[in-house]
């Protein structure tokens, strides 16, 4: 079993078991209202700044990215990433990165967004107060096109509620829940 396919067959595992779960679905990095913290913060491309040694870095997107060509060494990428101002394009680099290893990045992806959010959250109180909020819910990227980071179904599919149906690993909604575990201890 990859390390990936853990969380959500954790997650079913415990519902065999008998355990309840209460969910909230998010997807997409716009706030309904100007100025409001809501679920869009969870998305790697909600617009937080933060820092990680010295190095400042957009959005959590950019962080995954320039940590990607980082992990492979490829360093002009790695100062692209940091240049460019919207999520997408630090997305369309990172496809870019030269002697990208498959195996590698699996092994080591969850843990880079797992720094970025964590970096992003814990620099941003009115973010944090709003993942810490989410209590014990499982947060689910209900992402009909991500079936890595997220589940591969709409928030409306009717299969949402049933993780053994989920299309996806939904790895960014696990990274989140992670970090809210992180924050909890600090």
């Amino acid at each position: 079993m990859m390390i990936d396919e853990k969380f959500l067959n954790d997650l079913i595992q415990k519902i065999q078991q008998g355990h309840q779960f209460k969910y909230l679905y998010f997807w997409g990095h716009t706030s309904k209202k100007a100025n409001l913290i809501d679920k869009s913060c969870f998305s790697q491309w909600f617009p937080a700044q933060f820092n990680v040694e010295g190095i400042e870095y957009f959005t959590a997107e950019h962080y995954m990215m320039a940590q990607k060509a980082k992990l492979f060494n490829d360093k002009e990428i790695f100062a692209q990433i940091l240049q460019v101002k919207h999520p997408n394009e630090a997305k369309q680099l990172g496809r870019k990165v030269r002697n990208y290893n498959e195996q590698i990045w699996q092994e080591k992806r969850f843990d880079i967004v797992v720094q970025a959010n964590f970096a992003k959250f814990s620099q941003h109180p009115e973010l944090k107060k709003f993942l810490l909020a989410t209590k014990d819910r499982i947060l689910v990227e209900a992402s009909p096109v991500d079936k890595i980071w997220g589940v591969g179904m709409a928030q409306d599919h009717p299969h949402i509620q049933d993780p053994s149906l989920w299309q996806g690993l939904n790895l960014l909604g696990f990274a989140l829940i992670h970090v809210r575990e992180l924050l909890l201890t600090e």
